[in-house]
């Protein structure tokens, strides 16, 4: 397990060198909001910041409902039963392990897996524009249907979820990276996931904060750079 810190964001990856998972907390002035609940195994390091920080865990928010994302969300619910459990409207649906489309959609099967015998029910449905503490919801569909960031907006830090990734190196969601392919294999549309990218940009993050990879300061050129090598990929899709 590693832990490291940017501000008030701490993230917390679970197998660092080999399949990096992360889990973040985001350390308001009363209170902490976890983003993401990785996999069981991330359930110690996420309860050992808590205490280190000793403050009052407050809200659970998922980017997506990919497995990897919310792996221990059962135990921290068990543990924090006050915390409330937020996820996009869209992305509620997957978390009861429905994989069905809206007729608006692109009509390509949603990928990566998906919980089928989840216990809990979310407390707090998300749209664009809403706030947890400190953070602004952003749509940014494509990984999955409902994927959301969360722009954190006194740091101008964004948490993106699987939006992008840097392990391997910095890509948008469903570009292929040889070193770690993972993301892409998972990813539901390609289109979409380079909107969402750019949409990301468009905040001007300080920094980039992924579900898979390192946190990145001042990521504008990294992320332009995934950008232009995603559209040119998309004209020989």
């Amino acid at each position: 397990m590693k832990i490291s810190h940017f501000k008030n964001i701490y993230q917390i990856t679970i197998m660092p060198r080999v399949f990096p998972v992360n889990c973040y907390i985001i350390e308001e002035q009363n209170e902490l909001t976890v983003i993401d609940a990785g996999i069981p195994a991330s359930f110690k390091g996420i309860v050992k910041v808590i205490e280190q920080l000793n403050k009052p865990l407050t809200n659970i928010v998922l980017t997506h409902a990919h497995e990897d994302h919310i792996g221990s969300l059962e135990h921290l619910k068990e543990q924090y039963p006050a915390a409330c459990v937020s996820i996009s409207i869209r992305d509620s649906r997957l978390l009861k392990g429905d994989r069905s489309l809206d007729a608006h959609e692109p009509q390509m099967p949603i990928k990566g897996g998906v919980p089928k015998n989840l216990q809990i029910v979310p407390d707090r449905l998300l749209k664009e524009g809403d706030t947890i503490g400190s953070l602004e919801v952003v749509e940014t569909p494509g990984h999955t249907p409902g994927s959301i960031s969360l722009f954190v907006k006194n740091t101008k830090a964004m948490i993106v979820g699987d939006a992008l990734q840097t392990k391997g190196k910095v890509a948008v969601s469903g570009q292929f990276v040889l070193l770690f392919p993972f993301p892409t294999l998972a990813t539901w549309n390609k289109e979409l996931a380079l909107k969402s990218a750019k949409k990301i940009l468009n905040f001007n993050p300080s920094l980039l904060a992924v579900g898979h990879g390192e946190m990145i300061e001042d990521p504008e050129a990294v992320i332009q750079i995934a950008i232009k090598e995603a559209e040119k990929n998309l004209v020989y899709v």
